[in-house]
């Protein structure tokens, strides 16, 4: 009773928790767009400056990164926009056609923190009444419930072969 018990609580969990994942991806997915248009309005700024001087992105990082150590700095956080730029975009591209059990598959691109983070800070846990919600909460559920039944097993068996390596044996 008590192995049912904790397996329906494991199951419920797993229910709980797993149903929210259409909704944050959504919400994750959302913000990711923010951050690639705010980075692009960033990089247009950076080609504007570099053209008013004559020069291409790539010369006016290059030069620079030549003249001084605060120049450098910001030669640094050019290039870091910029590569930041170009990873959340495939993100973004990878992730935005995509419904929510492809985004499943696509986890990896979930994978910024600081949008995950600010998705976090806003995500609110709601009762998913969609498919993909119900989907979702059903194999939370099934996990939960195999992984707990799995780890009660695997103690219950190790505890009765401890207790047989430890019952002395009666010798007839």
């Amino acid at each position: 009773m008590m192995l049912r018990a904790l397996a329906l609580a494991g199951g419920v969990s797993g229910a709980a928790g797993l149903s929210q994942f259409p909704e944050y991806s959504q919400q994750y997915t959302q913000r990711l767009g923010g951050a690639v248009d705010e980075l692009s309005r960033q990089i247009v700024r950076y080609e504007r400056d570099a053209a008013t001087v004559g020069l291409t992105l790539d010369g006016l990082v290059t030069q620079l990164g030549t003249e001084g150590p605060l120049s450098s700095v910001q030669a640094g956080n050019i290039r870091a926009d910029i590569a930041r730029h170009a990873r959340l975009l495939a993100d973004l591209d990878a992730l935005k056609s995509a419904g929510p059990f492809m985004r499943a598959k696509l986890a990896t691109h979930l994978g910024d923190r600081d949008v995950a983070r600010r998705a976090l800070q806003t995500f609110k846990p709601a009762m998913p009444v969609t498919f993909e919600g119900a989907v979702f909460a059903g194999t939370g559920f099934l996990a939960g419930w195999l992984g707990i039944s799995a780890l009660v097993a695997f103690l219950a068996g190790g505890f009765s072969s401890l207790r047989r390596l430890l019952t002395p044996r009666r010798r007839v």
